[in-house]
């Protein structure tokens, strides 16, 4: 990253490399089994938890499948800000496509450690202990970098989205752009969960949403009562609820158009990055959790 010896080709395809080894690291740290390929025999499962041992050859899971699980491990580890980084690997081995090169360097690196520093953490370290001492400043420069984007990135959406409004109020918004105005429905990600929140830039009614649930809590009526004869211990499951909270990734709003499509852009302009819904009774009481091996 700092060597004028090498391409920035090569030093980045050496980060990209680097990237899907700190992935799989803060995966296995947690466990091994969260970096084992599924196959039909379970071979790499049963290396992965010690069963199996001698010259066996243990594969681990794709690159995508690593981002994707550490998206959902690692908070705020963006899968998609990862996935260009090993997609631009991809294009400079396999194919004559843009390569790194469709980023310029000087914002390719602040974005490149803005994840692989998110995964250091989960792997209870130091960028000192990943680069030393004497490349560490660089790499907090690049970092620095990042976070100035992101807040500038934020800002620019959220005026922008205000202008947006205004012009349409007033009438004077270009045709072609009216022409692109969306409604609510066209605006959502269509995730499983969403929340009604007000909008950062215009204080309409916005939506954010998300998929993964990070917690689900069981609430059981009081105690007194039931179990004294059949027909209290009937009624029994209506007065249980469910509370899941969802970790919020997308927010739109289709009073001015707004939309933060990443879990960072909504932590900037300062929304919650959790909301609760209601969860389905009959799937999470009464019934035995699941094991699977994905």
């Amino acid at each position: 990253m700092d060597d004028d010896s090498r391409s920035f080709d090569e030093q980045a395809l050496w980060a990209a490399l680097a990237l899907e080894l700190l992935a799989k690291a803060a995966l296995a740290r947690v466990s091994p089994l969260l970096i084992a390929e599924p196959n039909e025999e379970g071979t790499n499962l049963l290396i992965a938890s010690g069963l199996v041992k001698g010259d066996a050859r243990f594969t681990s899971v794709r690159a995508k499948t690593l981002m994707a699980r550490c998206h959902k491990a690692f908070k705020p580890f963006d899968q998609a800000e990862a996935m260009k980084i090993i997609n631009g690997r991809n294009e400079y081995l396999h194919s004559s496509g843009a390569g790194f090169m469709a980023i310029p360097p000087h914002s390719w690196w602040p974005r490149y450690w803005a994840q692989a520093a998110i995964l250091v953490t989960a792997l209870d370290r130091d960028i000192e202990e990943l680069v030393g001492s004497d490349r560490e400043p660089t790499v907090t420069a690049h970092l620095e970098q990042n976070a100035k984007n992101l807040e500038q990135r934020t800002e620019a959406l959220i005026e922008r989205a205000k202008q947006r409004r205004q012009q349409w109020l007033d009438g004077t918004l270009p045709a072609k752009v009216a022409a692109e105005w969306k409604t609510g429905q066209y605006l959502s990600a269509t995730m499983s969960h969403s929340e009604t929140v007000a909008c950062p830039a215009c204080e309409s009614a916005g939506l954010l949403e998300g998929d993964e649930v990070v917690n689900v809590e069981i609430n059981y009526p009081p105690s007194g009562g039931y179990g004294l004869d059949e027909e209290y211990d009937s009624h029994y499951l209506d007065d249980v609820s469910v509370t899941l909270t969802i970790g919020a990734d997308y927010f739109s709003c289709a009073g001015c158009q707004l939309v933060l499509n990443s879990y960072d852009l909504i932590t900037q302009a300062g929304l919650d990055t959790e909301f609760d819904v209601d969860g389905d009774v009959d799937e999470y009481v009464g019934q035995e959790p699941e094991y699977g091996n994905d």
